[in-house]
């Protein structure tokens, strides 16, 4: 459970820093978004140091759960229901996920 929390946190962390720019080139907000925005990527970059396992496999295993948080935050913050396919592409990256994750030990 605290790996998925953490990987939960890292994900918005990654995707609210990628947003913040967005909102400023796409929508003609503020250049000021730029600062959170910057700090938002440096607690991503570093969260990820948080995980005990090889840095490779974090990324690889980590890519389930954003796309996951990604596709929940295309609902909650740009108000779009994800598709069928979005739901079954999440459940294929999640059972990579978990196959990376949760390997036998060598």
């Amino acid at each position: 459970m605290k790996i998925l929390l953490l990987f939960v946190a890292t994900a918005l962390a990654e995707i609210i820093g990628c947003y913040l720019p967005y909102l400023w080139l796409k929508q003609g907000r503020s250049m000021w978004l730029l600062v959170p925005g910057f700090l938002s990527l440096a607690l991503f970059a570093w969260l990820l140091t948080l995980h005990d396992t090889a840095a490779g496999r974090v990324y690889a295993a980590y890519g389930g759960v954003y796309i996951s948080v990604a596709l929940l935050w295309l609902w909650a913050v740009d108000q779009v229901r994800p598709t069928v396919w979005d739901i079954a592409g999440v459940a294929m990256a999640l059972i990579g996920m978990g196959i990376i994750m949760f390997q036998p030990a060598r």
